[in-house]
């Protein structure tokens, strides 16, 4: 009688379309290979069905669930986004997604060792100059695509600054990698210190 009774409510709602932006969600991810072109957050999906479901759409953590497991090498595939993978509640008629398709780019990972870059910041104090500058670690390891590992140039440090510099002054800074798609496998920092000495002046 109760299923009666909301089947009942339901089938005296009136029938309206709505749009919504739902999260992707990627399965059996594959191991040894990146994705280097653009990854895909969200899809909007236009559904159809009664006005009280509709508005629980929102509220049922729907979300398009992408199964990688047919990838088993480097290449772009794609993928197309059906029913199947929204698991839609019972009542609601899928219309269309936007984007109906996603393409990925797939390749190999990659690592490799990198230099660090160390800018300076202020200035010595009067009668110091720079004599040389040690780097600990001198390179970080990076990982990531391929083709993007292969092309990334120096990593970058934050600022080292001079201003209250001294022979025994070292400070550790934060590294960073300029491309988003190459992420630093060591704990992205150094110690760096500089060496320094005194200006000889002319009398």
């Amino acid at each position: 009688v109760a299923a009666f009774g909301v089947w009942l409510n339901v089938s005296n709602e009136p029938e309206l379309a709505t749009i919504v932006s739902v999260p992707v969600q990627y399965n059996h991810f594959p191991k040894d290979l990146e994705i280097s072109s653009e990854i895909v957050e969200t899809i909007d999906l236009e559904a159809r069905g009664p006005s009280g479901l509709l508005r629980s759409l929102n509220d049922s953590r729907v979300a398009a669930i992408i199964d990688f497991a047919s990838v088993k090498g480097p290449g772009e595939r794609t993928f197309t986004v059906t029913t199947a993978e929204l698991k839609l509640p019972r009542g609601i008629e899928l219309i269309r997604t936007i984007p109906a398709q996603l393409r990925f780019t797939f390749e190999r990972r990659a690592t490799r060792f990198i230099s660090v870059d160390v800018p300076f910041s202020g200035k010595l104090p009067a009668g110091l100059s720079i004599a040389g500058v040690d780097i600990t670690p001198p390179q970080l390891q990076i990982t990531g695509p391929e083709s993007h590992v292969r092309g990334s140039g120096k990593l970058v440090s934050d600022p080292f600054d001079l201003t209250n510099v001294n022979p025994d002054t070292a400070q550790k800074l934060s590294v960073y990698a300029a491309e988003p798609e190459v992420r630093i496998l060591n704990a992205p920092q150094v110690r760096v210190k500089v060496r320094v000495r005194r200006t000889e002046t002319n009398r």
